[in-house]
């Protein structure tokens, strides 16, 4: 079993914690990339996703002397900012479009000409056209790898609840898809 390097960046965490500027700019330069791709999936919208990245670095800075080495500093910044962006969407009272409400999905077979491979930008712009409460879902469960029962926790739905606006964003993203129904933007 792979055992997991806990204090990768261990040095550099230290110093930070002592308020050492240049190693919290490293701390941000080695990190900001992977969360601010976070803040936007859970967010769908730049500004926001940057206000969100800033405020969870500070709010990790703020807290540094909590991380104790028991995850990764990467794990543990990960989880600050889940969390920033949660509650800043329960703060503008989005209505998520959650039900309990189970539905059969549709089956379709390996070789049906429905069966399409996407690519991953067609996927992410896909998911971008979700309505929030299926992006958020599908951003935790399927990128961010949080099983149901945490989805639930964090979101405080059922766990049948994530379990079927798992299933319907997938079906939506295939549906999207299909229907080349995005905008194509030059980055």
């Amino acid at each position: 079993m792979k055992t997991i390097n806990v204090d990768i960046h261990k040095s550099i965490i230290e110093k930070a914690k002592k308020g050492n500027y240049k190693a919290q700019k490293k701390l941000y330069e080695l990190y900001a990339k992977a969360m601010f791709n976070i803040c936007y999936r859970m967010m769908n919208n730049i500004p926001e996703a940057e206000d969100l990245l800033q405020e969870s670095f500070c709010d990790a800075f703020r807290r540094l002397d909590s991380f104790r080495y028991e995850s990764t500093f990467g794990a543990w910044l990960k989880r600050i900012v889940i969390n920033r962006c949660i509650n800043e969407l329960k703060r503008k009272k989005i209505e998520l479009e959650y039900s309990d409400k189970v539905f059969k999905m549709e089956v379709y077979e390996e070789n049906a000409e429905t069966d399409i491979q996407p690519n991953i930008e067609k996927i992410k712009k896909a998911m971008g056209l979700l309505p929030e409460g299926y992006r958020i879902v599908f951003s935790l469960y399927l990128i961010e790898g949080y099983d149901h029962q945490e989805i639930a926790d964090i979101l405080g739905i059922s766990e049948s609840t994530s379990k079927s606006q798992l299933a319907r964003a997938k079906k939506k993203v295939v549906e999207i898809i299909n229907a080349g129904s995005f905008e194509y933007s030059i980055n």
